[in-house]
């Protein structure tokens, strides 16, 4: 089993055209019809780099079930695995069944989420334990369609819990899978901005036709991304699969499509948010407005990111200026 941040996917469009490597030629071209994708080729060196260079994290092993699973999912969306760890363990000892967090207040999750970011994934993996414990009898379930009924469960993270928690065969398509494919098979340096019909339309082609087989290849091209075939500094001399890479055979060219998205945090509404939420999560009573107010000098933007956090259900106002996590 493994986990790694990625986005909802982009709707399918089923006759959508690959990017495909030609045997033969030394850069990418479309695929031709009846043309067979690589997949095969790819399969065994990546499983078997897989096998020998996985990192022994806590949500791939036996005892994490999928409820383990589901959480990692949920706290490594664009969150790096080392500030997911440390919560991680935290969040298993004090919820180790969706039953457990769903007799809490989702405050309590939004509290124990602690400095993650994006803190709105506390309160829909809240939401999901609570469906799963009344839909479900308290059991995360292993079919794909019911894992995307959950609340705050989008196409990639019930692809990510069906197949790394009960081994089907679902593509799994995060940012690290779509840099190894894009680079392997498509031969350019980075995918597109947002996923698209193309890229998941090529996942699909490149799976193995057994389950235990595709959801191996799944969590190894993940971790592939991950480690080897990163986005900045590509460890090419390590990677099981550079005799096959479309993008080292046509001379590694540099990216040449729309700019890469960075993102800032300083001095915005995140940041207020996040200072915001630190004061009401070290509260056991509710805080007054005027502590709130010594968080953050600039009094317009202050409010903008208190009203935010209301709107979001992620703070709950209440008589006399005072504020608390939510308790419903």
């Amino acid at each position: 089993m493994t986990a790694t941040p990625a986005r909802p996917a982009a709707p399918d469009v089923s006759d959508a055209p690959d990017v495909l490597h030609v045997p033969g030629q030394d850069v990418p071209g479309p695929a031709a019809p009846g043309q067979d994708v690589p997949g095969p080729a790819l399969h065994a060196p990546v499983i078997d780099w897989f096998d020998a260079h996985a990192r022994d994290l806590p949500w791939r092993r036996p005892e994490a079930g999928a409820w383990g699973v589901m959480v990692s999912e949920f706290m490594l969306q664009q969150t790096p695995v080392n500030r997911v760890l440390p919560v991680y363990e935290q969040w298993m000892t004090r919820w180790p069944r969706p039953a457990d967090l769903a007799a809490e207040p989702p405050g309590e999750a939004v509290r124990a989420w602690g400095r993650l970011g994006y803190p709105r994934r506390a309160l829909r993996l809240h939401a999901a334990a609570t469906a799963i414990q009344e839909r479900h009898g308290g059991d995360v379930p292993g079919d794909h369609a019911q894992l995307l009924a959950l609340p705050g469960v989008g196409e990639y993270t019930a692809a990510a819990v069906a197949s790394f928690a009960y081994g089907r065969r679902h593509a799994v398509l995060d940012t690290n899978v779509r840099r190894v494919f894009a680079r392997a098979v498509g031969g350019r340096q980075y995918p597109p901005n947002a996923t698209t019909a193309a890229e998941r339309k090529l996942a699909r082609a490149l799976l193995p036709d057994d389950e235990p087989t595709a959801a191996r290849w799944a969590a190894a091209t993940m971790e592939l991304g991950a480690l080897v075939c990163t986005a900045r500094t590509p460890d090419c001399a390590r990677c099981p699969i550079a005799g096959h890479c479309a993008w080292r055979r046509a001379g590694s060219p540099a990216h040449d499509g729309p700019p890469r998205r960075g993102q800032t945090y300083a001095g915005t509404d995140r940041q207020v948010r996040g200072k915001l939420l630190a004061v009401l999560r070290e509260a056991v009573d509710p805080v007054p407005q005027a502590v709130l107010d010594r968080v953050w000098d600039e009094a317009v933007q202050r409010a903008r990111a208190l009203d935010g956090l209301v709107a979001d259900g992620l703070v709950e106002p209440l008589p006399g200026g005072r504020y608390r996590l939510p308790l419903t």
